[in-house]
């Protein structure tokens, strides 16, 4: 029995000098999980000058990828998949990607951090881990890529990660421009796997009927006529038990499309086989604008988070005030109240549940507007408030948080 204590003890021993060796007790990464506008505005360009349905097969093609776009993506994913924190730190002929992870331990015993950095050098073709290691412990190149590997398999992206990767010719980082330039052929493919990474074959039926119950909804709506959005949203947010978030955040992301007047079949391409419902003006408070933002946010929140939408609805109005219809706070708050009933459906489907066995008011999904300044185009918001994170512009996002704290939903 001496031994087996023995043996027992050394392990647990070894075991403990192993956990010390390869956590630390100080963070690596530290930052917020916030997507900021800048990188929604990085992003939307990035689309419009490389818009993969208008590449040919076995194109050519060079894109310059901003490094801040890339380190705000590696942050977000690290923050949604794994509530950690990530980063991307550009050098001369290489990037290093950070991660740092907390480690489920007691609080009393002090925290700690699973630290890990990859270092990815300049190269022709296929990008590969050069260097990598867990807090101070360097880790071996083969392990490093191994690990990765087996990991993108495990969650069901192994051939979509092999096919991206072997469409790379070249990496080239250029830290003075802060960008990367990643050279690549086009494979149509690629699109076919990035739709089928956004909609599991299992969430067909889910849409499918989410198209079907909009469509029956409005099959009896003139053309062009008004329609309060509760009337719409009701019907399709019912569920069956245990379908809730699924079906729901499909429901969304249906009703969402179909307001921003975008075809689903872009997405779903089986989607042109569905009928198709009739253009009527879904209404929030009386406003057509104010039940767009409110489904769009809803839909982004359920299904990307929180911050993505938050970011895109702060860059959107950010965007109206150079070249639209000027800066809206009553659409921000249009946007806050969507994008927290979509953490809502995704997070809390009970409160969701309540509200669906209630009359459903506007005054439920959204707060009054009433002097919330609009139609501020650049000059006159950059007067009066500069810009996001100013004490002015904070002050009014405090006010349409107040105002949606109010409201019992959101509470």
């Amino acid at each position: 029995m001496r031994w087996l204590l023995f043996v027992a003890l050394s392990l647990l021993a070894g075991a403990s000098a192993l956990f010390v060796v390869l956590t630390d007790g100080e963070p690596l990464v530290t930052r917020t999980e916030n997507l900021s506008p800048s990188a929604v505005a990085q992003a939307r360009r990035l689309f419009l000058f490389n818009d993969p349905r208008r590449m040919l097969a076995g194109e050519q093609r060079r894109v310059a990828l901003p490094a801040t776009l890339i380190d705000e993506g590696i942050n977000y994913l690290a923050s949604r998949a794994l509530h950690g924190r990530g980063a991307l730190v550009l050098g001369e002929d290489s990037a290093e990607t950070r991660l740092t992870l907390r480690v489920p331990w007691p609080r009393w015993l002090g925290e700690r951090f699973l630290n890990l950095r990859a270092i990815i050098n300049e190269s022709q073709g296929e990008p590969r881990i050069a260097a990598a290691a867990i807090g101070a412990t360097p880790i071996p190149q083969w392990l490093a890529e191994f690990t990765l590997l087996t990991t993108v398999r495990a969650v069901g992206y192994g051939q979509e990660w092999d096919m991206a990767r072997g469409a790379v010719r070249r990496l080239t980082f250029e830290p003075r421009q802060g960008v990367v330039l990643v050279d690549f052929v086009w494979h149509p493919a690629l699109l076919d796997k990035v739709r089928g990474m956004a909609i599991d074959a299992a969430e067909l039926p889910r849409f499918e009927h989410a198209h079907r119950t909009l469509v029956t909804l409005l099959d009896h709506k003139a053309p062009k006529s008004a329609m309060p959005l509760r009337q719409v949203l009701r019907p399709m947010l019912e569920a069956t038990a245990g379908q809730q978030p699924r079906q729901r955040r499909a429901a969304l992301l249906v009703l969402a499309l179909y307001i921003a007047e975008k075809n689903l079949a872009h997405l779903i391409p089986v989607a042109r086989q569905w009928p198709q419902p009739h253009r009527v003006t879904l209404t929030l408070r009386d406003r057509e604008d104010s039940a767009q933002h409110f489904v769009v946010s809803a839909a982004l929140a359920a299904w990307a988070g929180e911050p993505a939408a938050e970011a895109i609805g702060v860059y959107k109005e950010l965007d109206d005030a150079r070249h639209g219809s000027g800066f809206s706070f009553a659409d921000l708050a249009a946007d806050r109240a969507g994008t927290r009933f979509g953490e809502l459906v995704l997070r809390q489907p009970e409160r969701i549940d309540a509200l669906l066995r209630t009359d459903i008011a506007d005054t439920d999904l959204m707060p009054s507007q009433e002097g919330l300044p609009e139609y501020l185009y650049q000059p006159e918001f950059r007067r009066r408030y500069g810009g996001p994170g100013t004490p002015a512009y904070r002050a009014v996002e405090a006010e349409i948080e107040r105002r949606l704290a109010a409201l019992p939903l959101y509470r």
